[in-house]
């Protein structure tokens, strides 16, 4: 298709068309706020609160399994209305023992071992465990998460809209001051959550990240549970939630850190993965998405960014091929624009907006040290010249540009998929992602 775009001599008019119709969703997607959010709970009877089931699927998580459990186990909820699941995945390391060894130390903490032969990857661990919550609300967490005390006291508010079937929260970069690779990874957390908090907004469509994320037990079993035949479950189930009627929330702060991947290599096999699960559920779903069972507005917000994500850069290989041949500049340049210009702004904003809200809770910590000092004349240990500060908009520029020339990378991957995928039978292949256990400050 974009071949013949080439060599017919209406094919730049259809791109300027196109490009002027997105134009206009594009600026109202970066004109509108993000939704109001209803407050944190606070004194609220622990009678009116929702029971919750945490879950994490673990498999050789020695690294990193302690700190997790220690996290979930005491968060700022009644330990009565709570309870974690970890589903140890048949581990050849030391999980299971100390798992054991953590079990009679925390009241909420209870244990699957999954044996050899069960299946499924980590939806059917997800599966194995799900008849054994009580859980209204179920929590899915990855192994190398790491959690705000009040998390459950932000999340849970939202459910209080009866559409509402699930939430996700941002995932934040615990080493994102490793190198290059993960500070890139931190800046496409931040752009992520933006850009979804303005599409739901609009009435579009909020889509699950996995780790962080939060669904009604009735809407997750209206939808059957997780799907054991993808290889990225939450994508997956975010679009069996919407065919559903289901709405999906997103929640900036407080933020669930995790281990970003810190070689090329490795954020090559992750992005593999992710991609091919993104494909996968529009050929799992397509029959239902055209047949507008999601309403009107999140089919074509589906559509506008099925678009700039998957078909537009695989469009661009054969178009830079195409310009060099005939010498003439690529057809798909103004689409090209519009989708880096609505990244560059979005991960600018959100980016500005994450770092006024660290600096909020750093003066609020400063002052709260200040006040319950002992002695009145208590100073904080360090002059007011090195005190936290907000970063400059020039700063803020910077790492949003070195944000944007990280995202470049999604041209290769998405282009290398299709190519894959357009050739090989479906095939389910999970791979873990290896988690050293890195001490980060919170």
């Amino acid at each position: 298709g974009t071949i013949t775009l080439h060599l017919v001599s209406w094919g730049s008019w259809l791109i300027l068309g196109l490009t002027g119709l997105l134009s206009i969703h594009v600026f109202r997607l970066l004109f509108t706020p993000p939704r109001k959010l209803p407050p944190m709970w606070t004194g609220e009877a622990e009678s009116d609160w929702p029971f919750v089931s945490l879950l994490v699927a673990a498999k050789n998580e020695e690294a990193v399994i302690q700190n997790l459990v220690q996290g979930l186990c005491n968060l700022n909820y009644p330990a009565d209305c709570y309870e974690v699941w970890v589903i140890d995945d048949n581990s050849s390391d030391q999980t299971a023992t100390l798992l054991e060894e953590m079990m009679p130390k925390y009241q909420q903490l209870n244990v699957l071992r999954r044996k050899p032969t069960d299946g499924g990857g980590k939806s059917g661990a997800l599966n194995q465990v799900l008849p054994m919550t009580q859980g209204e609300i179920i929590g899915v967490f990855d192994a190398d998460a790491r959690v705000s005390q009040d998390l459950l006291r932000q999340v849970l508010p939202l459910f209080e809209h009866q559409r509402v079937g699930a939430v996700q929260t941002r995932k934040a970069i615990a080493n994102e001051s490793t190198n290059f690779w993960t500070r890139g990874q931190a800046a496409e957390m931040v752009l992520d959550t933006t850009l979804q908090q303005k599409r739901v907004a609009l009435g579009g469509m909020g889509e699950l990240r996995g780790n962080g994320q939060f669904v009604r037990r009735q809407a997750l079993e209206g939808c059957g549970g997780w799907n054991e035949q993808t290889i990225t479950d939450d994508l997956d189930l975010t679009f069996r939630l919407h065919l559903d009627q289901w709405d999906i929330e997103l929640l900036m702060f407080p933020p669930v850190q995790e281990e970003g991947v810190t070689t090329a290599k490795a954020l090559w096999h992750q992005r593999n993965r992710w991609v091919e699960g993104g494909y996968q559920r529009y050929l799992d779903y397509w029959r239902l998405i055209v047949r507008n069972r999601m309403n009107f507005t999140k089919t074509w917000d589906l559509f506008y960014f099925l678009l700039f994500q998957y078909i537009l850069p695989t469009a661009a290989i054969p178009d830079f091929f195409m310009a060099l041949l005939l010498r003439r500049p690529p057809m798909t340049s103004p689409l090209t624009m519009l989708a880096v210009m609505m990244s560059f702004m979005s991960m600018f904003l959100g980016l500005r907006r994450t770092q006024k809200q660290q600096f909020i809770q750093q003066a609020e910590s400063e002052l709260v040290l200040t006040s319950t000092a002992s002695e009145p004349t208590h100073t904080p240990d360090h002059t007011p010249s090195e005190r936290p500060t907000l970063p400059t908009w020039f700063n803020t520029l910077r790492q949003t540009l070195r944000g944007t020339l990280y995202m470049f990378h999604w041209f290769v991957v998405i282009g290398s998929v299709t190519a894959r995928i357009s050739v090989r039978p479906k095939r389910l292949k999970w791979v873990k992602t290896v988690h050293q256990g890195h001490e980060t400050t919170q």
